[in-house]
């Protein structure tokens, strides 16, 4: 058994209860770990705080020294950790390695953002005065992390978290935590105790006591809107900060000067990379109506071609879902969109050449409308749904038909179009041409149903920071404003 990292000691859970972590392309048992409990989740809580004391004021050059050793350690063990990703996660290994590049240049971007943001100066309005606005970090943050992105999702908030002078507890997906407890062991390691703590377990048994606790002011959670509603709900009594990036149903429209031949790819990256178990993944696809049977036709063609196993072979393109359970709920979406007289014109079901794993045949499917579950709930597969517009004024008006609001894709090299888009479609992230490329600098984070939160750049330091402003006056003498009137 893999024990849970908390105040620099690892530790079995309380009631000594496991949970096993499968191997998704094989559906074997690779390891287990702690079901953690309330009372481990308490002991976190106590220890984060307790380090909070005197981490906030180790000086942002410090802070940013560990931040950067942490993402050293992190190269030296590259190999190792992207092996380990790849075999409780699922997706291939060129994924998993680009994932730990992101994550280790995430912590040290945060690491610079930190030594030079404070707060800032403000005009006053005498000339006794002073005012300005400090950055103060909240305290103990929580780190609630999916499991398709399991190391770029947590360093997202725990590196602008520690940057800014939080402690920070993780807690991992019950499907992918043993990376994030390897980087507790050989990458966190030289962080006083307290200050990064792993807390593994079932979200009934450790989750909600993280959310509802009063030392816990800040939860950062990606995951469904379901869970991030649920966790809105725990947390309203005590108005905490809530940091949500929920789900999406991103749209992915070809404008009419599209070219067809290039979009395939483009779509077929945007949709099926980690089997479309991506929250910014393309779940709809809009185009001219005159055009939707050659690019549908086209489409199916090219990801017949597209190599389904093991992310750990060297040739495969697409591995399994990561759990049983995400299969089947993509089954469930196919099989009724089908029964509203949706046409699948490439995979829409398992693989035959696997006895075992949760594989799924990338699948591309027409005939489809907004009254059926595929257009309209989180799939969160490696679905392609395809449908024709008539005008650009329509692909506008059917991409917004959504209560989620994360990311949209145009491609396009009319100026003209590529305007109009950026500017109607409600969503956090707006690709044109590049579809699911991220930017340290850029925020990214949803509208509407798609949560609250922003991630990386400045706006993911402050999302870990609170406001304060200062009003000091050089002058005490009596105020000719003061009473008597």
């Amino acid at each position: 058994m893999k024990p849970m990292y908390i105040n620099g000691q690892w530790v079995a859970a309380s009631d000594g209860a496991t949970f096993d972590v499968y191997n998704p392309a094989t559906e074997e048992v690779i390891e287990s770990v702690p079901n953690g409990t309330a009372e481990d989740a308490l002991k976190a809580i106590a220890a984060a705080k307790a380090a909070f004391d005197e981490w906030r004021w180790v000086p942002a050059v410090e802070r940013a020294d560990m931040l950067h050793e942490a993402a050293n350690k992190i190269r030296a063990h590259f190999d190792e950790l992207v092996r380990l990703n790849t075999l409780e996660e699922g997706k291939p290994i060129p994924e998993h390695e680009e994932e730990m590049e992101w994550t280790l240049n995430t912590l040290r971007y945060y690491a610079e953002l930190a030594r030079n943001y404070r707060g800032r100066v403000v005009p006053s309005a005498e000339r006794s005065q002073f005012n300005f606005v400090l950055k103060e970090p909240y305290g103990v943050a929580a780190c609630i992390v999916p499991y398709n992105y399991p190391m770029l999702l947590m360093i997202w908030k725990v590196a602008p978290a520690l940057a800014a002078g939080n402690t920070v507890i993780i807690k991992p997906s019950s499907h992918t935590p043993l990376a994030t407890l390897r980087l507790a062991e050989v990458v966190f390691d030289h962080f006083p105790p307290g200050v990064v703590n792993v807390l593994t377990g079932r979200g009934s048994r450790v989750g909600d006591t993280l959310v509802q606790h009063p030392d816990v002011p800040i939860i950062a959670f990606t995951g469904s809107t379901a869970v991030g509603q649920h966790i809105s709900r725990l947390a309203a009594d005590r108005i905490k900060r809530l940091h949500l990036e929920l789900g999406g149903k991103d749209p992915f429209v070809l404008a009419p000067d599209a070219d067809i031949e290039t979009a395939v790819e483009a779509v077929a990256y945007a949709a099926l990379i980690n089997a479309g178990q991506v929250c910014t993944s393309t779940e709809r696809v809009y185009v001219p109506a005159e055009k939707l049977k050659a690019f549908a036709s086209a489409i199916a063609d090219y990801v017949k071609g597209l190599r389904i196993g093991p992310g750990l072979e060297p040739t495969t393109d697409m591995g399994p879902m990561a759990a049983p359970g995400y299969r089947q709920k993509v089954e469930e979406h196919v099989a009724e969109a089908q029964a509203k007289g949706a046409k699948i014109l490439a995979g829409g079901r398992r693989p035959p050449q696997f006895d075992r794993g949760w594989y799924y045949e990338p699948t591309v499917l027409v005939n489809v409308d907004h009254s059926m579950k595929i257009m309209r709930e989180e799939t969160f597969g490696p679905c392609i749904p395809i449908m024709g517009y008539r005008d650009f004024d329509e692909a506008i008006r059917l991409a917004n038909d959504t209560e989620y609001g994360l990311g949209a894709v145009c491609r396009t090299n009319d100026a003209r179009f590529a305007k109009r888009f950026f500017e109607e479609v409600r969503a956090g992230t707006i690709w044109i041409n590049d579809p699911l490329t991220d930017c340290y600098g850029g925020p990214f984070g949803g509208m509407k149903m798609s949560g609250n939160a922003r991630e990386l750049g400045e706006e993911g330091l402050e999302s870990f920071l609170e406001t304060k402003h200062v009003h000091w006056d050089f002058d005490d003498s009596v105020k000719p404003y003061w009473y008597p009137y």
